[in-house]
């Protein structure tokens, strides 16, 4: 299970560290993708990967070519190298708008990597009272 929120910089490699604990769960080889929602890039294990292409997969064609190609075209698989880190190709450091401080954040079975910019605007947006009220509507 993915956890945590990690703080590194963008070293001028464009390389980023990924802590041991999140390497640990994502495996040895792993990717990195864009994600459709937010400003963010998502690493996934490669089973969790096909897990969350495996719905898009039954998906009317056209829907499917659409956000396969999208999800595909940057999508890369990374193996860190002896220190943790891991090379972001600039197309996906520009989508996420990332150019210096990364923050790496657990979520479960995938985690998000987000500029740190990014990242503190989105949690001072958050409606923390209703996102209960949201999932009290979902019986949760």
């Amino acid at each position: 299970m993915l956890g945590g929120e990690y703080r590194h910089g963008l070293d001028p490699k464009n390389r980023i560290f990924i802590p041991a604990k999140l390497r640990d769960e994502l495996g040895t080889t792993f990717v990195i993708a864009k994600d459709l929602r937010e400003k963010c890039l998502k690493l996934y294990s490669l089973e969790e990967w096909k897990n969350y292409i495996e719905p898009i997969l039954g998906q009317a064609r056209k829907l499917q070519s659409k956000v396969l190609r999208f999800l595909s075209a940057s999508m890369v698989e990374v193996t860190p190298d002896a220190h943790g880190r891991v090379v972001l190709p600039k197309e996906l450091t520009a989508y996420a708008e990332i150019d210096r401080n990364v923050v790496v954040v657990g979520c479960y079975n995938y985690a998000e990597v987000w500029s740190e910019e990014v990242y503190e605007k989105l949690k001072a947006e958050e409606d923390i009272d209703q996102m209960i009220a949201d999932l009290e509507e979902l019986g949760l």
